[in-house]
């Protein structure tokens, strides 16, 4: 019997498993969701893993990701509009529920973070029609703060809403706990988010005390000091139901488990924390 509400991306399992490895192990632990990375689907080829999802009847909750729009100069940002035109077909060609879009910090050189923000509203400009005609949605991911310079300069769901409305239909935002458990205005922004249609993904994980990397010291659900079960009853109240996604980084611990322990780990506190 398929878990209800449950998804897996697929990096949580990356240090174990490829993109079909990875499958075969969720469909084992009765896990019919997915969220796959750009390089693991490259690798398999995309006619494959697709051939894979459609075959498995696999729900895949997101694309994983297209966005780092802020660049130096007109052909840099240029290269990176064509490569998330790419990253579109492959959402399209896997029927991801929504490509999403961690959209970059400072360009090289740059102090501007205002500058980049603008830049990352014209790159999404640019490729919201494609995206559109391609029915795949887009979710921006607001990033912690600390990521601000490098990774995104998009850092609450009230900035990344402000993108969406600016820009229309088409769009919305993947809420995920690590990056805006502390916000205080998250429950309003995802009240906002509801109102206007705009959740299209709940990622989840927990922030360890103390964290030893920012990046790839993820905890899982349960081993830290997000609220996960309030944040999914505002989430609920604003009209997502859709899975959460479990999304661990985890270079020193999870990554060096055997996969079928976390997989089983996830769904274990997925149905006791979350």
């Amino acid at each position: 019997m398929a878990i209800e509400g449950l998804s897996i991306n697929l990096a949580t399992t990356r240090g174990q498993y490829d993109f079909r490895e990875a499958v075969e192990a969720c469909l084992k632990q009765d896990i019919t969701a997915i969220s796959p990375w750009r390089d693991q689907v490259h690798k398999i080829g995309l006619k494959e893993a697709a051939r894979i999802v459609a075959d498995n009847k696999l729900r895949v909750t997101g694309h994983c990701r297209g966005g780092m729009f802020p660049a130096a100069d007109k052909e840099k940002r240029a290269v990176q509009i064509d490569d998330n035109l790419r990253a579109i077909d492959e959402a399209a060609a896997l029927g991801a529920d929504c490509l999403v879009l961690v959209v970059g910090g400072l360009p090289e050189g740059s102090k501007d973070i205002g500058a980049a923000r603008d830049m990352v509203a014209d790159g999404i400009a640019a490729i919201l029609p494609a995206a559109k005609a391609a029915g795949v949605p887009l979710a921006i991911e607001p990033l912690h703060p600390m990521y601000a310079a490098d990774r995104a300069c998009v850092n609450t769901l009230e900035q990344a809403l402000d993108i969406c409305d600016l820009l229309g239909d088409g769009i919305g935002v993947a809420i995920d706990v690590y990056h805006v458990w502390w916000d205080p205005k998250l429950d309003s922004q995802i009240a906002r988010a509801g109102a206007a249609g705009r959740i299209l993904a709940h990622h989840i994980c927990d922030w360890l005390v103390p964290t030893t990397d920012l990046l790839l010291d993820r905890g899982m659900m349960g081993d830290g000091v997000i609220d996960l079960k309030r944040i999914r009853g505002v989430i609920e109240k604003a009209g997502f139901d859709g899975p959460q996604e479990v999304e661990i980084f985890s270079t020193d611990n999870w990554w060096k488990r055997p996969g079928e322990e976390v997989l089983a780990t996830c769904v274990e506190r997925f149905r006791t924390v979350c």
